[in-house]
């Protein structure tokens, strides 16, 4: 019975919680082209700081006149799918939104520290503001700059936020489109994007996720550490029985088997490692708990990668390096073509743990809201109510198998991301065998 219970309020917060996604976006989407003005050629960007306006075009037009209009335009599973595994200024447990500090700092501005309330962002929903602080904004829970260094400093009410068929986002305040920073993006804006004239080292959604879990993981450890004190000699049991399973699971069949009798020097990494990201895992599969995307954020996973480049490099031996350099028995000539795609080896190796991490977890949030999302699409947004309870039964019993699937893959990845990091390691630190 408990059980139905909670997957009941599953179902239940989560709608609310979508439902509070299409009350914000659709009012970016009006459901028809946008022809934009081309007239306005004191602004940076052509393509991104133009202004709009609704007599220009007519209906067609994006203009601030649908800024905060959110009866018209359709259900969009996509971007409310992609906005659930996004990071954000705000910390949300189900569908309501909670500050957090903001510390912001851009070239020739200086230092901005406050907390995301200063928005005056609805706490049911998903973080749009109502107002401006000092140039910065708050879209869908992600604070952005405004680019036009005459918009008025300090608190000021806007009429929305909206976006055009790219992506952009423009701010409506005195009747006039204010455009903002693209988001930054790994590629340097060469396949869109760009790098945003400003550096946001909040504590953003995901950060106060890690710090969570590294509490809970290091309040859970210590007990453990006590339990083996208090109980010297006896059998474990309860939490303490359920570590050690793990922990001497990891140690029998990653450590000892790639590590050889090294295996005690690099454990502790590997176990750091093994929990830290299945901690991270699980604290994503909790509803309404934040609902957060820590490792299915490439910035995360890449750092868990770097620590792998390093200290596997670092810890590599002169046979390491000599099979890549220098292969003993190899000609010349072959080395010319083994060597340069060995050294490639070495950075191509943390880049698919990146990706590997950062792809499974991104698709199962995203499979899970978008089986969310159906009841919604067949409903019509409401004006269907056939259509949306035949879809839910359906919806619902796959979104509790993902469920089910995701909570095996938080194991299994944090497996993988561990026995290849070891597997990496034994050969960076493999003795050459003399026959």
């Amino acid at each position: 019975m408990n059980k139905h219970i909670l997957l009941s309020l599953f179902a239940l917060i989560l709608s609310f919680s979508l439902s509070a996604q299409q009350h914000d976006h659709n009012h970016d989407h009006d459901g028809h082209a946008h022809d934009h003005a081309h007239d306005h050629a004191d602004h940076k960007s052509d393509k991104h700081a133009k202004e709009h306006h609704a007599d220009d075009h007519g209906d067609h037009a994006l203009s601030c006149a649908h800024a905060g209009d959110h009866h018209h335009g359709e259900f969009d599973a996509g971007a409310t799918a992609f906005h659930h595994i996004a990071d954000a200024n705000v910390y949300s447990i189900g569908p309501f939104q909670f500050p957090l500090p903001c510390i912001l700092y851009a070239k020739g501005k200086g230092w901005d520290v406050f907390s995301s309330s200063k928005f005056g962002f609805d706490r049911f929903g998903h973080g749009d503001g109502h107002y401006a602080y000092n140039g910065y904004v708050l879209d869908g829970g992600t604070v952005k700059r405004i680019t036009d260094t005459t918009f008025p400093e300090g608190k000021v009410e806007i009429k929305g936020v909206i976006h055009d068929k790219e992506g952009a986002a423009f701010v409506c305040y005195n009747d006039k489109m204010w455009n903002t920073d693209q988001k930054s993006t790994a590629d340097g804006g060469v396949f869109g994007g760009g790098i945003t004239s400003y550096y946001d080292f909040s504590l953003t959604k995901n950060v106060v996720s890690m710090f969570l879990v590294v509490f809970l993981l290091g309040f859970m450890f210590l007990k453990v550490a006590k339990a083996y004190v208090t109980r010297n000699g006896m059998a474990p049991k309860g939490l303490q029985s359920f570590i050690e399973s793990i922990f001497v699971f990891i140690q029998d069949e990653v450590a000892k088997p790639f590590l050889g009798a090294k295996y005690l020097k690099y454990q502790p990494f590997l176990m750091a490692l093994f929990f830290f990201v299945l901690g991270l895992n699980l604290w994503g599969q909790v509803p309404f708990l934040g609902g957060s995307n820590v490792t299915g954020n490439l910035a995360v996973t890449a750092v868990l990668a770097i620590f792998t480049f390093l200290v596997v490099n670092l810890s590599g031996n002169k046979h390491y390096w000599e099979h890549i350099f220098a292969m003993p028995g190899v000609p010349k000539w072959v080395l010319t073509i083994l060597s340069p795609v060995e050294f490639l080896g070495i950075f191509i190796k943390p880049i698919t743990l990146m990706l590997r991490l950062f792809a499974n977890i991104t698709a199962g949030h995203m499979v899970m809201v978008i089986f969310v999302s159906l009841i919604f699409m067949f409903s019509k947004n409401g004006t269907s109510p056939v259509g949306g309870y035949g879809t839910a039964v359906a919806s619902t019993l796959l979104t509790l198998f993902m469920m089910a699937i995701e909570l095996l893959v938080a194991f299994i990845q944090a497996f993988v991301f561990t026995i290849l990091t070891a597997s990496y390691l034994g050969a960076a630190i493999e003795e050459p065998h003399h026959h």
